[in-house]
C-alpha cells in the first residue's frame, strides 16, 4: 500500500459492526478507534472519561443549549466537535486506520482517501445477538435496537449532510448476518484490498 486510506464504518446496533470494525482493523494491521477516543480526549482535558461517555454520539440537545458568538453550551457538540478534530489530526499524520461512527463518513472529506461502509443485519439475527450479549428478552432487544439506531441516525444526521443507513451514503453496504462476523470482515478486508490494488496500480 502505496497511500493512506481510512475505513469508515458505520452500523446498525446488534449487527457486530464493533466486532466486525475490531477484527477488520486487526487483519489489515490498522489503527482501529471508537471509544478509545474518549479515553484520549480524557486524557488531553484531564477528566474522567466517564464525564464524557454520557454525551458521546449523541446529537444536540436544542432545549437545554445555545450558541452565542460561535461558541455553545451543549456538551454533545463540544465533545464530537473535540472528536472530530482530533480524528482530523490522526489523519494529517497520513496513518491508515479503521473508525467506527463518529461521522467518519463524512468529516475526512477532502483530507485523505476514504472507504465508506455500512454493516446491517436482518432484525432476527440482531435481536438474537442483543439477548446472548445484554441478557434481554426479545421484546427488550427490539426495543433497544430501535431506540439505539434513532439515536445514532439522529447524530449522524446533525452532523452530516448525507443520511445515516442510506445506501447512496456508502461504498459498500453489507448484511453481517449472510456470513456471519468472520466472513463479514473477510468480504470488507477484500473489498478494501481490491480497492487498493486498483487505486494504487
Amino acid at each position: 500500500m502505496n497511500k493512506q486510506i481510512i475505513i469508515s464504518i458505520s452500523r446498525e446496533y446488534g449487527s457486530g459492526g464493533h466486532e466486525i470494525g475490531r477484527k477488520l482493523a486487526e487483519k489489515l494491521e490498522f489503527e482501529f478507534f471508537d471509544r478509545n477516543l474518549l479515553d484520549e480526549l480524557a486524557n488531553i482535558r484531564h477528566v474522567d472519561t466517564n464525564s464524557l461517555k454520557k454525551y458521546d454520539e449523541k446529537p444536540r440537545n436544542p432545549f437545554f443549549s445555545r450558541t452565542v458568538r460561535g461558541y455553545t453550551n451543549s456538551p454533545e457538540q463540544n465533545i464530537a466537535e473535540m472528536q472530530f478534530s482530533l480524528l482530523k489530526q490522526k489523519a494529517a499524520d497520513e496513518d491508515s486506520f479503521v473508525i467506527l461512527g463518529r461521522c467518519s463518513d463524512e468529516i475526512f472529506m477532502g483530507i485523505a482517501d476514504v472507504l465508506k461502509i455500512f454493516v446491517r443485519g436482518d432484525l432476527d439475527t440482531k435481536v438474537k445477538r442483543v439477548m446472548e450479549k445484554r441478557g434481554m428478552t426479545a421484546s427488550e432487544a427490539v426495543k433497544t435496537i430501535e431506540r439505539h439506531d434513532k439515536k445514532r441516525k439522529a447524530y449522524h444526521d446533525y452532523f452530516c449532510h448525507s443520511k445515516w443507513g442510506e445506501t447512496s451514503s456508502y461504498d459498500l453496504c453489507v448484511d453481517s448476518g449472510k456470513l456471519g462476523i468472520d466472513g463479514t470482515v473477510d468480504l470488507i478486508a477484500d473489498f478494501v484490498q481490491k480497492y487498493l490494488k486498483r487505486r494504487d496500480s
